[in-house]
């Protein structure tokens, strides 16, 4: 058996480099979508977009938005490929990072077209637990959560908040499996919220997640042709937007 000649094989730096990325080329907020369509949804909402590196699928663009420096990737859609792609921002040296993606609901009041802001996650997905131990409490930035909450809101979106079990096995969602997220608090499940926000608070980065929902596992509606859905992920784009223009005009004021 060989010994590895370096502590760690490959890490985020070394995947940030690989693409050519600088910190001075990230903006002050990083939005972070899954799939590609919602990248494109998010890229027209900026200024005269740059792209920053196109590597396999995930493409990485920045441009203007209100005056504020505003970078968008699509993070991943599953709990691997978002290791990778958060690993890159945070060594990038991200200053805020925000997901926007979306969930299954856990309780029968939330409806396919609602919003779920996340405040913490719990694991079921298989990259967390070699970053940390279970014990780990992954948190969303309160005060970064707090903002989203308050503008999603006053936009008149339904808005439930609370704890996202993330989970690899989206075909195993049975009712025993659920049965015991939903004993541990969870409202919503996904695949990537519990990585994204483990992975940006253990490099100390202010991160928050807003999840329009696309079905709901406790009734079995299905939702992802339903056009509440497509309206809340245009909602969820717009509330960020402006969030970033709220505290960005805030802090011209202090």
């Amino acid at each position: 058996m060989g010994n590895m000649r370096k502590d760690i094989h490959m890490t985020g730096k070394d995947l940030m480099g690989m693409v050519q990325l600088r910190p001075e080329d990230l903006g002050q907020y990083a939005l972070v979508p899954g799939p590609k369509e919602r990248l494109d949804a998010i890229v027209k909402k900026i200024n005269n977009p740059v792209k920053n590196f196109s590597f396999m699928e995930y493409n990485m663009f920045t441009g203007d938005f209100n005056g504020t420096k505003v970078t968008t990737i699509n993070g991943g859609r599953f709990a691997a490929d978002t290791g990778i792609t958060t690993e890159i921002l945070c060594n990038a040296q991200a200053k805020v990072m925000i997901r926007l993606g979306s969930c299954g609901a856990l309780r029968e009041d939330i409806k396919v077209g609602d919003l779920v802001v996340v405040d913490s996650t719990f694991s079921g997905e298989g990259v967390t637990p070699y970053y940390v131990d279970k014990d780990f409490k992954t948190v969303a930035d309160k005060s970064l959560t707090d903002d989203l909450i308050n503008m999603a809101r006053k936009a008149g979106s339904t808005v439930h908040v609370g704890k996202c079990w993330s989970t690899d096995a989206i075909l195993r969602e049975t009712r025993e499996n659920v049965g015991k997220a939903v004993n541990q608090g969870a409202i919503a499940v996904d695949m990537v919220s519990s990585v994204f926000l483990t992975i940006c608070q253990l490099y100390k980065i202010p991160a928050a997640v807003i999840l329009a929902v696309s079905d709901n596992v406790i009734t079995g509606e299905m939702g992802f042709l339903n056009t509440d859905y497509y309206m809340a992920e245009g909602a969820m784009i717009d509330i960020v937007f402006n969030l970033i223009k709220q505290r960005e005009s805030a802090k011209s004021k202090v």
